[in-house]
């Protein structure tokens, strides 16, 4: 059945980025703690098809991500943007990324290396987004997105990079949050909001101390 292909090949794929991303998602969460630690800003571009709002101000996850808005958001050395580009090339985000670097912000990128190294680059640098960020996590989705192949239709099915992305983005959230903890740091962790009291708790708790604190 098609249900069970496809569970299988998401577990085909989380199981890949465990082999290959460890040490990368451990440089990553790294990096975040260490920018709150020293009080600047973690923000989430958009990433895949809307995954960072799976982290942004939602029950169990830190209160420092903050969502990027290229109308209001002020980048400044020593932040952190997560970006992402499947391909590696979306014009958009590479422009985004390169002026970040340019202006002394950690960039992190998510996209595929396996589709990235087989398409041309459309910055005027000549490079896509793994050649020139701080760091690259490849969320190891297959070339064009999708993984299964089904009889009768001409286009393969089911993408893979949201998933992925979303398991590299707490997997990554995870280290953050025991390196702060090591450090000596309790980062601010949202309780839902719907839940009895928990609306209250963000309001009257970790609110106030992330504005006086930064985490």
């Amino acid at each position: 059945m098609l249900i069970d292909r496809y569970h299988e090949a998401v577990d085909s794929l989380l199981k890949t980025v465990r082999e290959t991303q460890r040490e990368n998602i451990f440089k990553a969460g790294g990096l975040v703690a260490e920018a709150v630690e020293k009080g600047h800003k973690v923000y989430l571009g958009h990433i895949v098809h809307g995954i960072e709002m799976d982290l942004i101000y939602r029950g169990g996850g830190p209160i420092f991500y903050k969502q990027y808005k290229p109308e209001e958001t002020e980048l400044e050395a020593g932040d952190v943007l997560f970006v992402s580009s499947v391909s590696g090339r979306t014009k958009s985000v590479v422009d985004l990324a390169w002026e970040a670097m340019e202006k002394g912000v950690t960039v992190i990128a998510f996209t595929s290396m396996t589709y990235a190294t087989q398409v041309d680059p459309v910055h005027e640098s000549g490079k896509k987004l793994y050649e020139f960020v701080t760091l690259a996590l490849d969320n190891c989705a297959p070339a064009a997105e999708a993984m299964l192949e089904v009889e009768g239709i001409e286009a393969y099915f089911a993408a893979a990079s949201g998933i992925s992305s979303d398991y590299i983005m707490w997997s990554l959230t995870s280290v953050c949050v025991e390196k702060m903890l090591r450090d000596g740091f309790t980062p601010g962790i949202l309780k839902s909001a719907n839940f009895p009291g928990g609306n209250d708790y963000n309001k009257t708790v970790i609110e106030p101390h992330y504005d006086e604190f930064g985490w």
